[in-house]
């Protein structure tokens, strides 16, 4: 079902047609030889660093990766030496708006919410805007993969995973329709006091209703599935994989007992894979979370802790956390569609709260693609997978040091320019910045 709003795509043409912003850089041209990576540190995503190695590549996989003494057994390919650089595979940013918003402050711009509180059936797919101009400056932080989220009312639709480059949303998308994202209704509800000044929260008296309407939906779906009628129904008929298949059903969660309400949810109408997205902390949690071998995809490091009584690096230890509980945590960036550039940074921070960089590095390349279901095409450097990794001189998880200076999706290097790097090269030659 398309989106009733209008086409970011349409928006952007017309733009361009004002002069108000130029196209962006072509799309990438896949490596026709076979092409060896020499004498760089690799970091594989799965915890293993290799040193001085080689990252061979043919035909947009990975033919082999080890150590460069492995060289002999490609006499014919093209060598590119990277001494003194790292090479790690591609971030995978989930759970944001990336191509589906394009200015915050223009509503015709956005296209990432549909009417109404049950649309399982709306794809966020065919709404991608491969020509943003927010893309370009996202991958070149390395992340190279984000998978596109719909927002608004209890059931927002359907996500897919993209890669961030592309002629069009056909050519970008690396799996369609991954999940459906179920917005879980919330206990406890934030109100202003306007006597006081102050926010307050108070008991949500609609969450049990709210629930209810939940489960009848969720039973005329799954009935629906058993009982096919002569007519279709778009809405009933987009759950069918939730129910049988490998669709993912993901569910924001704001609170502890959210989380207890949703898990039980899922095991009633057997949800073959749920995950939680979003804060999740109580021990009680924990342990059902991984009772169920159920995964988390928690936000940023960057936000405040949850209660005034709470440790103030909370959020920042939380990874640790659930990875000493053998849970399979990934990470999003909450605050903005635009700031998930900075996911590498933020979950290099929870490296000096618990956990090794290594582990922080697959939170956000394996364990994401595991969690959205991708991992044997991407999130690791290994052989048989696709060629998404980029090229850095320094720490990609340390904002001081990374500088990412190739990048590479499916074996086609991606053009890094972005407008912000030409307005920043226009005004440092304006005042002889060099």
């Amino acid at each position: 079902m398309k989106l009733n709003i209008i086409s970011i795509s349409s928006v952007c043409l017309f733009l361009s047609s004002l002069g108000l912003f130029a196209q962006n850089p072509a799309v990438g041209v896949q490596m026709k030889n076979q092409t060896a990576f020499i004498n760089s540190e690799i970091y594989t995503g799965t915890g293993e660093v290799i040193k001085n190695g080689i990252l061979v590549v043919e035909k947009g996989k990975i033919l082999d990766i080890g150590s460069t003494d492995l060289i002999s057994k490609y006499p014919n390919a093209i060598i590119v030496d990277v001494k003194g650089k790292h090479i790690y595979p591609g971030i995978i940013s989930p759970n944001n708006q990336l191509g589906l918003n394009e200015i915050a402050a223009v509503r015709t711009t956005q296209d990432y919410q549909e009417i109404g509180k049950f649309n399982p059936n709306v794809r966020a797919l065919i709404a991608y805007n491969t020509d943003s101009e927010v893309i370009p400056t996202v991958r070149g932080n390395g992340v190279l993969i984000t998978q596109v989220t719909p927002e608004g009312g209890t059931i927002p639709g359907r996500s897919s995973v993209m890669n961030l480059d592309g002629w069009n949303w056909e050519d970008a998308v690396l799996k369609a329709d991954d999940g459906v994202w179920l917005n879980w209704p919330a206990k406890m509800a934030n109100s202003f006091n306007m006597e006081t000044f102050t926010r307050e929260r108070k008991k949500n008296e609609k969450y049990a209703p709210e629930i209810e309407e939940l489960n009848t939906f969720f039973t005329q779906a799954k009935n629906y599935q058993s009982n096919p009628k002569d007519f279709d129904n778009l809405k009933f008929s987009a759950l069918a994989d939730v129910f049988t298949s490998t669709t993912r059903l993901y569910i924001n969660v704001g609170g502890e007992k959210e989380v207890l309400d949703a898990i039980s949810f899922c095991k009633k109408f057997e949800i073959k894979y749920p995950v939680i997205v979003g804060e999740v902390s109580s021990e009680i949690a924990l342990n059902m979370l991984k009772e169920s071998n159920i995964p988390v995809l928690l936000p940023t490091t960057h936000r405040i802790p949850e209660s005034v009584d709470a440790d103030v690096w909370e959020a920042y230890k939380l990874p640790a956390k659930l990875f000493a509980k053998g849970i399979l945590v990934g990470m999003y960036y909450n605050e903005s569609y635009w700031r998930t550039r900075n996911l590498p940074y933020v979950a290099g921070n929870a490296a000096g709260h618990g956990l090794t960089k290594a582990e922080a590095l697959k939170m956000i390349t394996l364990n994401n693609a595991k969690i959205l279901g991708i991992d044997k095409m991407v999130g690791s450097l290994e052989k048989g997978k696709n060629a998404t990794f980029i090229i850095s001189t320094g720490d990609i998880l340390d904002m001081r040091t990374s500088k990412v200076e190739q990048a590479f999706i499916n074996g086609a290097e991606v053009n890094l320019d972005d407008k912000q790097k030409r307005l920043a090269e226009k005004y440092n030659s304006k005042y002889g910045i060099k």
